[in-house]
């Protein structure tokens, strides 16, 4: 491979790719360019016009990512793509005899999934674990199997901060990308392989990619995570270190996929804006100036969702603990303001969606163009290569800027308190299909789930009458007579838009029945007569003050709750010359956080020392929540006047 020149091989690897993907598909494929499809396979028997909702993860590491393989993770993107379909699989630490110490099995399958290990060291990493390629007796390897944490740091310090590649790779880095093409054909190999292309339609994949940026004074996190819609996709990733800023991640998508020849397509979702020190939205141009139209029409264009939720926190809305303030938003968040781990605390423009949100809504009237116009999803962000588990009871840990478990199970809570088990992504598309759930993802129907299967519906119109939530048909009436999340409505000089908002619990399995729903919310934001940010929330079905709670001592629910919340709600201080937005949140009844459940299955009782035992002290810690409302969030609603 390293004898001969960068483009001959990268050809060499993808035809080779693309001719054994044919062989092994061609036999049972059929033509199904008519109905709607980029891509050659079978026609979906399951085709619902109306929609339903898809539960999946595009956010998940496997070996090829530096701080996932220097934590001992072996999954490869084969092993997690059957690890969302349902399998158990082994997790470190690792004995001598290659047994994993733990495995780890979802309860119930994904519908989809996409490994995004991160594009900048993929031919690093696989270069210092691959004995017979140049490189692998280079120092920096060494560094890398002997002191896996030193490595971590160093060359996560040259890919980030120094945007360069290491010395092992030579002359402008081309050996260490001959290196990153056998894992990216991988990659690819593995998606192709796990994709459904029957009329089954059992279970979707994306191939795609993390590009992993860095505010370098700030330690502001920029990552974002890279879908492409079907099969061909380029070369090779572009990463951080050849495409050091967002709108030149952008361009290269440009140039290399949309505007290349066949259908090659692409969007970006950037995740944990609340560790961007406010980098991520900061409403200027990549390393500031005055944002141009033309950059806020591309950002647009590239990016119509964010990631509201993952493993390294949520990042809904600031929460200050002022009197008066949505209490909700204190919700997973994480006590920085920065993914470099500098001490920052958080502040209401870090990076929070909802004012983000706003933010786009002020550069609307100056530019003509939004572009923070955004959907929502969540994922886990996973460095396991354990797509979906985001389950409170089974918490593991996550590995990569968590607490490592490669050379021993870790005493006590496997995480830092501050982290979580992460989201789901959810869309509603007419099938589970390439096509159908990428399109779903473009046009922004699409919703956020902190892990549990919570049913999430939403819709603004002119004509919905009062008792649409009794009507069986209200879903074909929402669709006909308005636009679901992630639309826009025009005004109708001064008729007030209606919204149907419509939940239902996770159903759960026999052994973890899903928490009934507490509450329905709208939240609202605008920029009002003075030029300010405005939000307001408004709770639409159930109520806060419903009587549920949960015992701390045995994590058992207590209280009831609703299975479905339904309403159809008219904003009461709508202003038909005024932009707006609209979203929902759904919140469950109380329950246990992972955290709370390990310090009550190892017996921890704060008032007696003794029971303390290593690595539980965080049970009895000043910043420990040991109770959490699960919920889900739904993508906007944009309004604008007619004359807009």
């Amino acid at each position: 491979m390293t004898a001969c020149k960068y483009r001959h091989c990268r050809s060499l690897v993808r035809w080779a790719l693309v001719f054994f993907t044919a062989l092994y598909w061609l036999p049972s494929l059929a033509l199904a360019t008519a109905a709607g499809y980029t891509e050659q396979r079978q026609p979906c028997a399951d085709h619902d016009p109306q929609r339903r909702a898809l539960f999946g993860d595009l956010h998940v590491h496997t070996r090829y990512s530096l701080d996932a393989s220097t934590q001992g993770t072996r999954t490869t993107p084969e092993q997690a793509y059957q690890f969302a379909r349902g399998e158990a699989i082994g997790i470190q630490p690792w004995g001598e005899n290659g047994e994993a110490a733990r495995s780890l099995q979802l309860r119930r399958p994904l519908d989809f999934a996409m490994v995004s290990d991160h594009a900048e060291l993929i031919g690093e990493v696989r270069m210092c674990n691959t004995p017979d390629i140049e490189g692998y007796n280079s120092w920096q390897c060494l560094l890398y199997r002997h002191v896996p944490r030193g490595a971590y740091y160093l060359f996560n310090y040259m890919a980030t901060m120094k945007q360069s590649h290491l010395g092992m790779c030579g002359e402008d880095g081309v050996t260490c990308r001959l290196a990153a093409l056998v894992p990216w054909a991988e990659m690819q190999t593995a998606a192709e392989h796990s994709y459904d292309r029957s009329a089954d339609c059992r279970f979707t994949t994306f191939v795609g990619y993390e590009w992993t940026g860095m505010e370098s004074d700030s330690g502001g996190n920029l990552h974002r995570n890279v879908v492409f819609r079907n099969a061909q996709v380029p070369d090779l990733p572009a990463g951080f270190i050849d495409s050091p800023s967002a709108h030149l991640l952008w361009q290269s998508l440009d140039r290399h996929c949309l505007e290349a020849d066949g259908a090659c397509d692409a969007l970006v979702i950037p995740h944990n804006s609340n560790l961007s020190a406010g980098y991520m939205f900061s409403g200027e141009l990549d390393g500031g100036g005055v944002m141009s139209a033309d950059y806020a029409a591309d950002r647009r264009r590239f990016e119509p969702l964010v990631e509201i939720m993952q493993h390294k926190g949520a990042s809904e809305c600031y929460f200050a603990g002022a009197p008066g303030s949505d209490e909700l938003c204190a919700f997973e968040q994480l006590p920085k303001d920065n993914i470099a781990g500098y001490d920052a605390p958080p502040g209401k423009d870090t990076g929070f969606v909802r004012q983000v949100l706003t933010d786009g809504l002020a550069l609307e009237q100056t530019l003509g163009i939004n572009p923070y116009q955004l959907g929502v999803i969540a994922s886990t962000d996973t460095h396991l290569g354990t797509p979906g588990a985001a389950e409170e009871d089974r918490f593991l840990g996550h590995g990569g800027a968590g607490v490592p478990a490669g050379g021993e199970i870790p005493p006590g809570l496997p995480d830092k308190l501050e982290y979580n088990p992460g989201g789901l992504a959810v869309v509603w598309a007419e099938e589970n299909s390439r096509d159908s759930i990428f399109a779903a993802l473009r046009r922004r129907e699409a919703y956020a789930t902190s892990g549990p299967r919570i049913s999430s519906r939403f819709f603004a119109g002119w004509n919905f009458p009062e008792d649409l939530c009794a009507s069986p048909d209200r879903i074909a009436r929402a669709y006909a007579d308005g636009v679901p999340m992630g639309g826009e409505l025009v005004g109708r000089g001064d008729t007030v838009p209606g919204f149907l908002v419509v939940a239902s619990k996770d159903p759960g399995t026999a052994d973890a029945p899903g928490m009934p729903l507490q509450r329905l919310q709208v939240i609202k934001g605008w920029i009002d007569e003075r030029g300010q940010s405005r939000h307001r929330v408004f709770d639409v079905a159930g109520k806060a003050d419903n009587g549920a709670s949960v015992d701390l001592d045995t994590c058992e629910p207590r209280g009831e709750g609703a299975a479905q919340l339904c309403a159809v709600w008219r904003d009461e201080d709508f202003k038909p010359d005024q932009r707006a937005y609209y979203y929902t949140r759904v919140v469950e009844n109380p329950s246990c956080r992972w955290s709370q459940r390990q310090c009550v299955a190892a017996g921890v009782d704060c008032a007696v020392p003794e029971t303390v035992i290593e690595g539980y002290s965080g049970c009895c810690a000043a910043e420990h929540r040991p109770v959490i409302q699960e919920r889900a969030w739904s993508s906007p609603i944009w309004y604008s006047p007619a004359d807009g």
